[in-house]
């Protein structure tokens, strides 16, 4: 049975990550070859070696793998893991051995880990073959009951693992939800940051340039024919800056106010398509749209920013009386000019 609560794992309640985890499995494996060892007194020497082998990358794969719950491959393995190294020390066990089976006491730790992984039903099944596996050793052996129980004992590892496991879902189900809404207060106090930001911008540019002559015109001073024509460029270039304010910059502003001036008919549009488009692609639109408009002379420019999801990301498009030419840029920076 995998935890229902994945978005928030009991690795992360307990603090069962980075330095935190390695302390953990650092721990976990000296445990289980300090239990292991004593197996190499009754059981043959390779077989206890495969068992370590075995129980330790089990252990390693418990712990290193971070998705939660664990994968189906490698819970299956740590699963089969505890019942597999059982049969590996216990092959060669004495009639009459009055030891526990040390394999078991290893292995329940490991499926404990198992527990915090979100996998309670796989660790049971692993519980269930250890116990399985000692059962018929001890009837095959004629152990005596209280070895039997006293090898089936370390269950209750696994056991107090899942009840606390229980437990603690409902906290974590909080704490699943406290972070969730965390990160939406995050996310809407960073678009507000944003959005500030960017009416400070606007203001600030809004105050560069339409000031002095706004002043002017409210001292009441009749404007001459150049500054009437600076109030018509500066129109212009304000109403750049609402329609396509991802096309607006010092240098893409500076030759459409030139363009303008020497009569060219300018018109920048930004339907969202640089939404996720790298910088320099960007760069490429604007330096295409600059050399445009700095070679115009007459007739009219359009730079338009196509939506999201189209193969052209913007087009540019100059209408002269002697040509018309359509530079296009797509997604990936390549630029095509066709006459």
């Amino acid at each position: 049975m995998a935890d229902t609560d994945t978005e928030f794992g009991l690795r992360d309640l307990l603090g069962l990550r980075d330095r935190a985890a390695w302390l953990f499995l650092v721990v976990l494996e000296v445990t289980i070859v300090l239990y292991m060892v004593r197996n190499f007194e009754n059981a043959p020497f390779p077989a206890v070696v495969a068992a370590i082998g075995l129980l330790t990358s089990a252990g390693a794969l418990v712990l290193v793998i971070p998705v939660d719950p664990l994968p189906v491959p490698a819970t299956v393995f740590v699963a089969a893991s505890g019942p597999i190294a059982t049969v590996l020390t216990t092959l060669e066990i004495e009639t009459g051995w009055a030891e526990p089976v040390w394999t078991a006491f290893a292995s329940s730790y490991v499926l404990a880990v198992l527990v915090l992984r979100g996998r309670v039903g796989a660790a049971w099944l692993g519980v269930a073959g250890i116990a399985l596996v000692v059962a018929m050793v001890g009837l095959v052996a004629g152990l005596r009951v209280g070895v039997i129980a006293g090898s089936v004992v370390p269950v209750a590892t696994v056991a107090g693992v899942s009840v606390c496991a229980a437990i603690m879902r409902p906290t974590q189900r909080s704490l699943r939800l406290l972070r969730e809404e965390a990160t939406l207060r995050a996310a809407a106090e960073a678009t507000m940051a944003a959005e500030n930001g960017e009416r400070a911008r606007q203001l600030a540019r809004l105050d560069k340039v339409a000031r002095p002559i706004l002043e002017r015109i409210a001292d009441g001073v009749e404007l001459t024919a150049s500054e009437r024509e600076q109030c018509r460029l500066l129109e212009a270039e304000l109403r750049d800056g609402l329609r396509a304010p991802q096309l607006v910059t010092d240098e893409l502003s500076s030759a459409a106010r030139g363009a303008r001036s020497r009569g060219v008919e300018v018109v920048l549009l930004d339907d969202g398509g640089f939404a996720g488009v790298p910088r320099w692609v960007r760069q490429r639109v604007i330096d295409a749209a600059t050399r445009e408009l700095d070679a115009a002379n007459t007739g009219s420019v359009t730079v338009r920013v196509l939506p999201m999801g189209r193969r052209i990301l913007a087009t540019v498009l100059a209408n002269a009386p002697d040509a018309d030419r359509r530079t296009e840029i797509d997604a990936a920076g390549e630029v095509s000019v066709t006459t």
